[in-house]
């Protein structure tokens, strides 16, 4: 259906009125370049609008073109760019003086002409009798356009007024700080004044607007190209504020406002506009300059404090706000993420008593006014002494604004704005909170995806990693992981502290090649299998050996490489074995510092049968190990040679007494363009040392007793006579059950440290002994076992090279 509007037929609503005061109020500046953008906002504010645009004919008058908008973007509500001036759409019937008013059934039947929106809007279309073209407004709600919206739109029609086209020549004069773009080309004509903005002298300048492109902050180039593509450009008259580089300091920010001038025949569509200083314009930025720098702060913002700072420091400051509070949405439930200004005082009572963690009451459900935002969508606006909830009204007693944060069909999160002295919501600042809760929500549910996923990839990072480092005898081990910031890939850098017997540690550390789950996975498989080579008892070289035909038998592409440091903590000597790794860095007791000449292999995972020798490392007490991965030593500015003398200056330059601090430091020069693992050990020597001796056992018919009269006369020389009965017994049922269930060679082990007496019997089964859980009186063995736990604090078992050692421990007193 098509009706015409007669005259009158609404009165003189409240609504109507106000509406003619914001229009009066914006014709008094009839020159200003956003004048025609602030008029269709009126149709938002007044009339319900979702959408209004106003479409102007070309230079030819075939085409309508849509020259300026407000509101949702218009490709969502099926809006396209231009429509014939002599075709059947509401756009042109309006342009030939005809109001039109379409409801959704409406629509529907004209659906397949594609010559209006998608069928779920009502749709007017008034003409403009000053300028020509046409007026059109889309609104979203159930009942379209009601009696005082279609006066309020009469009026918005009647306010729009265009000046005379602008018609450039090629050689025309340009007025100061005026440019001219042929859309088609990409030639510039562009005044002396605005090359000098750019820093360019008139014969430096080649017409090119690459070259000035080329001259800008690269993160703003993306708006810029915005408006010299001519797709994008289609839409109208265009504002906004872009930064160049300068020789020397900040960028020099600039504003450029430009209007598409439709081509006709042999005539190429032309940009014209100027350019000039934001600087030097009034110190209060436009709304749409604010928008635009919210939104490119926003594109930047990774998380969702990152979101909310943006938001505060778009918004606090331009609106003389006294406080801004962002929240997240979270199952109903609304979870403080920013509030600005930090300190408690400034709040309400209420927020103090959950400060920083949610809101007083935090479920929506539980404040009306919120959960009615929320629901509805839109902003709401509550002038001073609104009656409000009391967690929401202290907010903002002079007057409050409630931002819904919408993304996509849902709700993100909501921003509540508060004065404290009386505030005027003019229309501009209204349209301003609505672009910028439909920027944060988008950006806030991107940010709330980066969170999970690096929360994610963090909690995996740490399953993967020690969750805390051994205590160790003489010696204090830090470590530190730093994951990179570029991505949210899971890292392959590792570390490791391995206790080993008889007082010895290993050190490990390595990365494997990738930044993906497949490296994370492979990293925690190496890490496990050196640390299960490592307690079996092998050599150093024997560990790095079998981890690297382990890794040869998992058939993956990937390789690793691996450092492997066993100190023996007794006699303060270490075996390095590199596997394609970086060297350790050691820091003596008087400050110098060395990197380590340690012989090194090939990568885990290259070449199946390799080498991978040992070299010596000797140990001071005071001294430092430092091991890392290159994610700390190599660059793009720097090698890694470079990076590892760096390295090695700053530990000479550290203090060995406060390791976390030292490893801090360290980790804080990181390049961060790769994930970082530091392993520290400052090894202080061991004020007692253990005493051991060992013993063959002969597979002779008195093994046993040989076995009892060793360790007698080792407890005698060591000072011990007494209470030495029970250990005795035990040397017999140990020795005993290695002999008869076991072939090959037997050892026995004593070692005396701080009155704990250690025995310990390795023999060449892997099989370990089991308790058993009853015995009978016809039962002729399986008691050895029982009576070693009866007798002993405390044994155990342990697998070791070729077998397993079985081990008793006892308190002498």
């Amino acid at each position: 259906m098509a009706n015409v509007v007669s005259e009158g037929a609404a009165g003189r609503s409240t609504r109507t009125l106000r509406a003619e005061g914001a229009l009066t109020a914006i014709a008094v500046d009839p020159d200003a370049p956003e004048r025609v953008r602030r008029v269709l906002e009126q149709a938002l504010v007044f009339a319900g609008a979702a959408f209004a645009a106003v479409f102007t004919p070309g230079a030819d008058g075939e085409l309508l073109f849509l020259t300026e908008s407000a509101g949702m973007p218009r490709t969502l509500c099926g809006v396209r760019d231009s429509y014939p001036a002599a075709g059947r759409s509401p756009v042109a019937e309006a342009h030939r003086g005809r109001p039109v008013w379409l409801a959704p059934e409406d629509l529907a039947a004209q659906a397949q002409s594609r010559r209006v929106p998608s069928r779920d809007f009502h749709l007017a279309a008034l003409p403009v009798r000053r300028g020509g073209g046409c007026l059109l407004a889309v609104s979203e709600r159930p009942g379209g356009f009601g009696a005082d919206d279609r006066v309020c739109l009469g009026l918005v029609a009647d306010a729009l007024v265009f000046p005379p086209p602008l018609a450039l020549t090629e050689g025309g004069e340009l007025p100061p700080g005026g440019f001219s773009l042929a859309m088609d080309t990409g030639r510039v004509r562009v005044d002396p004044g605005t090359l000098e903005l750019f820093g360019l002298a008139p014969g430096d300048f080649d017409g090119r607007v690459e070259t000035l492109l080329a001259l800008t902050v690269p993160e703003d180039l993306p708006s810029l190209m915005s408006v010299v593509e001519a797709d994008h450009m289609s839409i109208g008259e265009r504002e906004l504020e872009f930064r160049v580089l300068q020789p020397a300091g900040p960028p020099k920010w600039l504003r450029l406002r430009g209007r598409l001038l439709p081509g006709g025949e042999g005539r190429p569509a032309r940009l014209v506009g100027s350019v000039a200083d934001a600087a030097t314009l009034r110190s209060d930025i436009t709304d749409v300059a604010r928008v635009q720098r919210l939104a490119a702060a926003l594109a930047t913002a990774v998380t969702v404090r990152d979101v909310g700072k943006a938001v505060v420091a778009a918004l606090r400051r331009p609106l003389r706000a006294d406080r801004i509070a962002l929240a997240e949405l979270e199952n109903e439930r609304l979870v403080v993420t920013v509030l600005d200004p930090p300190e408690p005082e400034a709040w309400p009572e209420l927020w103090r008593a959950e400060w920083r963690t949610e809101w007083p009451e935090a479920p929506v459900r539980t404040m009306p006014t919120l959960a009615a935002a929320l629901r509805e969508g839109r902003a709401s606006i509550w002038p001073a002494n609104s009656p409000l909830e009391t967690a929401l009204a202290e907010v903002g007693p002079g007057g409050l604004a409630v931002l819904p944060l919408p993304a996509g069909n849902r709700m993100a999160g909501a921003c509540l704005i508060g004065w404290d002295a009386p505030h005027d919501f003019g229309a501009d600042e209204r349209a301003l909170l609505t672009a910028a809760a439909g920027l944060a929500g988008q950006a806030l549910m991107r940010a709330r995806a980066f969170d999970a996923e690096h929360e994610l990839v963090g909690m995996l990072q740490r399953q993967l990693l020690p969750r805390r480092l051994p205590r160790l005898p003489g010696a204090v081990a830090v470590a530190r992981y730093l994951p990179s910031t570029a991505g949210l890939e899971l890292g392959g850098d590792w570390y490791d502290v391995i206790p080993l017997p008889d007082n010895h540690v290993a050190l490990v550390i390595g990365d494997v090649q990738g930044h993906n789950a497949g490296a994370a996975t492979l990293m925690g498989q190496m890490r496990t299998a050196l640390r299960a080579y490592a307690v079996e008892g092998h050599p150093p070289d024997v560990v790095v050996s079998h981890a690297n035909r382990l890794l040869m038998d998992m058939e993956t592409d990937l390789f690793a490489t691996c450092c492997y440091v066993d100190v023996d903590m007794e006699e303060g000597l270490a075996w390095c074995v590199r596997a394609g790794h970086l060297p350790p860095v050691l820091r003596h007791p008087d400050g110098r510092t060395e990197i380590a000449e340690a012989e090194g292999g090939p990568p885990l995972g290259v070449v199946r049968q390799s080498d991978f020798p040992m070299s010596p490392l000797r140990l001071q007490p005071g001294a430092v190990v430092a091991l890392t991965t290159d994610g700390l030593v190599e660059s793009h500015e720097a090698d890694i040679d470079e990076g590892m003398d760096r390295f090695a200056r700053q530990l000479a330059g550290s203090d060995p007494a406060r390791l976390g601090p030292v490893a801090d430091s360290l980790l804080g020069k990181a390049p961060r363009s790769d994930d970082v693992a530091l392993l520290l050990m400052r090894y202080d020597g061991m004020t007692s040392r253990p005493l051991r001796e060992s013993w063959t056992v002969w597979r002779v018919p008195q093994a046993v007793g040989h076995a009892r009269r060793f360790t007698r006369r080792t407890l005698r020389s060591w000072g011990v006579t007494e209470d030495i009965d029970a250990a005795l017994l035990a040397v017999s049922e140990l020795v005993t059950n290695a002999l008869v269930h076991t072939d090959g060679q037997v050892r026995l082990d004593l070692t005396l440290v701080g009155g704990r007496l250690r025995l310990a019997v390795a023999d060449s089964s892997p099989r370990t002994p089991v308790k058993p859980t009853s015995i009978g009186w016809e039962a002729t063995g399986g008691r050895g076992i029982l009576l070693v736990e009866a007798v002993s604090a405390t044994w155990g078992t342990l697998p070791v090279s070729g077998g397993k050692q079985v081990w008793a421990e006892f308190v002498l007193g």
